[in-house]
């Protein structure tokens, strides 16, 4: 049975324990990481989340508190009580390695069944089991070392952001369900049978109204929900660093953000991120690396090489050119032996972007071989190599196709042949780049209409508005993503602070004005109030403490994440509810149709 604190003190922590405290007492507390008993004398590593100290035992020492020490077992979590004395055998590889505690008492708090995971650094163990035992995985150094990073993080920008003359505020968390891009959480109401709250995809609205309330500077470290179709990097609940200035341009957010970045990256990291950020159009970007959060880390840039090859005799290249489209590549460098086996299973990586296929040519040292050789003359492979400054040694990539498809095919294959080759491997850079210009709609071919590319309150820029019934397609967004190692770090725009503007917005959109008015009353109601001009930025929080601590996966900053199935495998939520709940709320649960 457990022993009480019994007026026990903790008087340190173990991991701060150095040679400049021989000679103190101390009371520490914490979980046996491990136990030897070599005959007289017992040692017994004792952890918390500051890290290790070495406690020894003997019979000469206290006889009682050595018989004591050789009941614990891993994982017992106790407390040792002390002098601290010179370690006989040295351990330079942790921190107190250089000292240890004389035990002279020890009190067992709790005992510890043989845990299912080994609490140890660098576990190599099934993501679902350490999921279920998420307290005892929780215990391990590194998970520790990632959450006081986190907590760290959130520290430096609440401060940095109180020093800017920022006020942080709560929006709701139980709101009305809205059309943000993804499905709502919906919580049902138990006074108003058959309606639903929603829980927030992001605190839009509310952060708008703030706005309009004066309050000129806010920010939130916000929980969002979203319903959607998980992928390697998302959870349905997520943290943003969430934030809403009145009176600024698009300049102004993104310069007072790279300001953030440089402090936080500083501060946490040791890493000088250096002032101002790059700024690349997201048409530059789509046309140079095919996506709009581009990896710049390395190169293998798309080229359009549609002039160099608009005369040649080959079906694939004249179809894409005459419906539209273009014939671009990339250079691989040294993969002009790659083997064909290796080549065709490009192609078939290019196949799930929706491209047709790949051309490829191998400039080797013995000559030219490619896919398509018999169509290819020589003055065309010159133009094309001046075109791309083709090596010899380099492996060309070339897809025909619309540009979205040709755009997407492309850009995923070079981030794909930079994990191949490795140049990647042990690359620690920091590359930040903002994306501008976005487009402000873009058209759902499966429903007839336009959609907003970020959301519906984005301002257009101003002289794309003429554009705005005419051609919806061309106008561009005062939007601005910033991107890391090819990862949308956040985002955020100005917004549309004029009703008649914002009423225009949802008629493109599609939204008659009575449904307009049903989803967003209450911002248009309030935006007849003197809204002043607004704009704002998200970080995606949980990706930016997975930059700052070395990890590619988003459950490792979450303190209890569900899995890829949504799924709480610690609390095996979601579960039913009793009956009776069930029956409060006036909702029933029918059987889904197999």
């Amino acid at each position: 049975m457990g022993e009480s604190l019994q007026g026990l003190k903790r008087t340190s922590m173990c991991g701060v324990l150095r040679e400049t405290n021989i000679g103190q007492e101390f009371t520490v507390m914490g979980w046996v990481q491990r136990k030897r008993n070599l005959g007289g004398l017992i040692f017994v590593d004792l952890r918390d989340r500051t890290g290790i100290i070495q406690a020894v035992f003997g019979e000469k020492i206290n006889e009682e508190a050595f018989k004591k020490a050789d009941t614990v077992k891993s994982e017992y979590c106790i407390a040792i009580k002390g002098t601290l004395v010179k370690r006989q055998s040295v351990n330079n590889e942790i921190p107190t390695g250089q000292v240890e505690l004389k035990g002279e008492y020890i009190n067992i708090f709790s005992e510890s069944e043989t845990p299912p995971i080994y609490i140890k650094e660098n576990l190599d163990a099934a993501e679902n089991i350490r999921l279920k035992y998420r307290y005892l995985d929780l215990r391990r150094p590194d998970m520790q070392r990632i959450f006081k990073i986190r907590h760290k993080t959130a520290k430096v920008i609440r401060d940095f952001l109180d020093k800017e003359g920022f006020l942080e505020m709560e929006t709701p968390v139980l709101t009305k369900s809205t059309p943000e891009g993804a499905r709502d959480y919906l919580v049902p109401s138990r006074n108003y049978p058959g309606k639903f709250y929603a829980l927030p995809q992001s605190p839009q609205l509310f952060k708008q109204l703030l706005m309009v309330s004066g309050y000129d500077r806010y920010f939130q470290i916000a929980k969002c929900f979203r319903d959607e179709d998980l992928r390697a990097n998302r959870q349905p609940e997520f943290t943003q660093v969430d934030m809403e200035l009145s009176f600024v341009e698009a300049e102004d957010i993104m310069s007072l953000n790279e300001r953030l970045i440089k402090k936080v990256f500083k501060e946490i990291a040791d890493v000088d991120v250096k002032l101002p950020i790059e700024r690349m159009p997201y048409k530059v970007a789509m046309e140079k690396y095919g996506s709009d959060k581009p990896d710049l880390r390395f190169g293998m840039e798309i080229n359009d090489i549609t002039d160099e090859v608009r005369d040649m005799d080959f079906k694939v290249f004249k179809n894409a050119i005459d419906a539209g489209g273009s014939v671009r590549a990339i250079k691989v460098p040294d993969c002009a032996t790659m083997g064909r086996k290796q080549i065709d299973k490009l192609v078939e990586f290019v196949k799930d972007y929706g491209a047709k296929g790949l051309v490829w040519i191998q400039n080797r040292e013995d000559g030219i071989k490619s896919s398509i050789s018999k169509f290819l003359k020589q003055e065309t492979i010159d133009k094309i190599f001046t075109k791309i400054k083709a090596e010899v040694g380099d492996l060309i990539l070339i897809a025909a196709d619309k540009n979205k498809v040709v755009f997407q095919s492309l850009g995923a294959l070079r981030v794909h042949m930079a994990k191949e080759t490795g140049i990647l491997e042990n690359n620690h850079e920091f590359r930040f780049v903002w994306i501008t210009e976005f487009p402000l709609l873009s058209y759902n071919e499966e429903e007839g209409r336009f959609e907003a590319e970020h959301h519906p309150f984005t301002m257009p820029m101003d002289e794309d508005i003429q554009y705005l019934e005419s051609d919806p397609g061309r106008v561009r967004a005062k939007a601005y993503d910033i991107v890391l190692n090819g990862e949308e770090m956040g985002g955020g725009s100005i917004r549309i602070h004029d009703t008649k503007l914002q009423e225009k917005m949802f008629e493109v959109l599609g939204f008659t004005e009575e449904s307009a008015w049903e989803r967003f009353g209450f911002l248009l109601q309030a935006f007849k109030f003197g809204p002043p001009p607004h704009g704002g930025l998200a970080y995606g929080f949980d990706r930016m403490v997975m930059f700052l601590a070395g990890t590619d996966n988003i459950k490792d900053v979450i303190a209890f994440p569900k899995n890829q199935n949504a799924f709480c495998p610690l609390t095996e939520a979601p579960n039913v509810v009793d009956d009776i709940q069930l029956k409060e709320l006036s909702i029933e649960v029918k059987e889904k149709d197999k």
